[in-house]
């Protein structure tokens, strides 16, 4: 029994740490529990003038059918710049395991329809640690990081080299998905993409592809189609290959993220997300999900908002 708390312990603290949560809370913007939510943003040549709009949403977390946490995510992107933020906490039994709560944040500029990042920071507090992330990127490169506290230095870590920082960008924006062309968003198109990820200790690639499309049902804000996609993670650097949760990610063929669309954008991001984990399904879960589109700007995508 001690055993299994303290691997209940050790997953918990986990997910606090990678998802400010959601990451989630990564959710350091990340995929939901143990992984990160993830996507790229893609350039679609139509010029900056379709990405004018704002999303308020909040999210549920939940292990194994119990919840685990809850998080508030907000995206504002307009003609030549964006903004978002998220901030999450440990709610119900999960307290009793670990206690936490964490903000991230991240800022760039929009050029011809592409997201790049600008700054990014990210903090969490647990019982017993405090973690912190702050990058500064320009045009897909890092140019400064610091993690508190850094990696443990050991020799079966992989080094992240100058070369791991560039064509890259960070967690929270690498959730926000640019869907090519002019066209209807609600497409296979929207999950081919691949993204390079670094979030301030480990360079990973984030990998999607189309899986079917679904319906969802918000209580406050959207109803209406979603993008499921699966989502394969491939390990860079900043790790150590034979630690467990490094190859169960990375064989891992079950994660999912739903994606819905950002009113008077093309633009879409994770309504939900799911992974299978030893202890149950990990699931992050839009329960609110309002977006508007800007008054001088039409939506281009068939979203029913409040």
């Amino acid at each position: 029994m001690t055993t299994r708390l303290a691997a209940k312990h050790a997953i918990a603290r986990h997910v606090a740490l990678r998802h400010a949560t959601l990451r989630h809370a990564s959710v350091r913007h990340a995929i939901a529990v143990g992984l990160v939510l993830g996507g790229v943003a893609l350039v679609d040549g139509s010029g900056p003038a379709q990405a004018q709009g704002k999303l308020e949403a909040r999210y549920s977390v939940t292990l194994g059918g119990v919840s685990f946490g809850q998080g508030n995510w907000t995206i504002d992107v307009h003609d030549d710049q964006y903004t978002a933020a998220v901030s999450g906490s440990t709610v119900g039994l999960m307290r009793i395991f670990t206690s936490g709560q964490g903000s991230s944040a991240a800022r760039g500029t929009v050029s011809n329809g592409q997201l790049l990042a600008n700054s990014y920071a990210s903090s969490i507090q647990t019982d017993k640690k405090y973690d912190e992330v702050r990058m500064l990127l320009n045009s897909g490169a890092v140019k400064e990081s610091i993690a508190d506290p850094p990696s443990t230095p050991i020799p079966e870590r992989i080094p992240v080299t100058e070369a791991h920082r560039k064509g890259v960008t960070d967690p929270m924006t690498a959730t926000i998905m640019r869907v090519p062309g002019t066209g209807d968003t609600f497409t296979p198109e929207a999950c081919k993409s691949k993204v390079g990820v670094f979030d301030g200790r480990m360079r990973y690639d984030l990998s999607l592809s189309f899986k079917r499309l679904d319906k969802v049902k918000s209580e406050k804000g959207y109803q209406g189609t979603v993008v499921v996609c699966a989502v394969y993670f491939t390990p860079v650097a900043g790790h150590v290959p034979d630690r467990p949760v490094i190859k169960y990610l990375t064989d891992l063929r079950d994660a999912e993220i739903w994606l819905a669309p950002i009113a008077g954008t093309r633009l879409m991001v994770p309504y939900r997300a799911s992974v299978p984990t030893p202890f149950g399904t990990g699931v992050l879960q839009a329960t609110q999900f309002v977006s508007v589109p800007y008054p001088h700007r039409a939506s281009s995508n068939s979203v029913r908002s409040q």
